[in-house]
């Protein structure tokens, strides 16, 4: 039986940007979709509660740390890495 070869850094680095995107793409997207159900379908009374004001008050922030989180992993994600130095011909002043 043949084992697969193995992966490079560059492979595993990009598999792991790959779920992690999307495993907070999802739970943005979830979040936000349930946000959006809970304010439009479901009856709301005129005046929040308290309670519901401090779910609210706590979902801000939670949401900025999720999309910064996204956008810098998004970002980073242009970053190369270094190239190891060659160890055939000494470099030239």
């Amino acid at each position: 039986m043949k084992l697969r070869p193995r992966m490079t850094n560059e492979q595993i680095k990009a598999r792991l940007i790959l779920i992690v995107g999307a495993g907070l793409t999802a739970v943005f997207v979830t979040s936000i979709g349930f946000m959006l159900y809970g304010t439009l379908f479901v009856t709301q009374p005129r005046y929040m509660s308290e309670a519901d004001a401090e779910i609210f008050s706590l979902l801000s922030p939670m949401m900025m740390s999720l999309s910064g989180g996204l956008l810098g992993l998004l970002a980073a994600n242009g970053l190369k890495d270094k190239e190891p130095p060659s160890t055939g011909t000494p470099p030239t002043p």
